[in-house]
């Protein structure tokens, strides 16, 4: 059974009220191997809808978005989705000492250090282990 969970790729959910930043994530999660983008939304409130029907293993979440904002998003995802590992991504550099509002957040990357590598490294560190076959 075990060999199943890790046989099954990481299921992935975008965030990002841009469209070009949903295109590039699609990209880049197709061409990582043992990732699968099981959905994107483009609001916190989508987001949270998305989650809650497809149960992703990981979320990339914007943190500037009109409405409820990337920081918002992610204290609900973890809320409604204990087990999902929620990175907040920026155009901004990253602070060095993050925010209490976003305890519980397994990263904060810069959407320019997102790569196939980036994300592996992520997932080994804060996730079960990626399908690589």
């Amino acid at each position: 059974m075990a060999d199943e969970d890790d046989a099954r790729p990481v299921t992935v959910l975008a965030v990002d009220d841009q469209p070009v930043f949903l295109r590039a994530a699609r990209e880049l999660i197709a061409a990582t191997p043992g990732f699968a983008q099981i959905g994107q939304a483009a609001s916190g409130e989508e987001a949270l809808e998305l989650a809650t029907e497809l149960h992703p293993d990981l979320v990339l979440v914007d943190v500037r978005m009109p409405g409820m904002d990337g920081i918002e998003t992610a204290q609900r995802l973890l809320e409604c989705e204990p087990a999902a590992v929620v990175v907040l991504i920026s155009l901004d550099d990253v602070p060095a000492d993050p925010p209490p509002a976003t305890a519980g957040v397994a990263a904060h990357l810069r959407k320019q250090d997102l790569s196939t590598r980036a994300l592996l490294d992520l997932w080994a560190r804060h996730g079960r282990p990626a399908a690589t076959g």
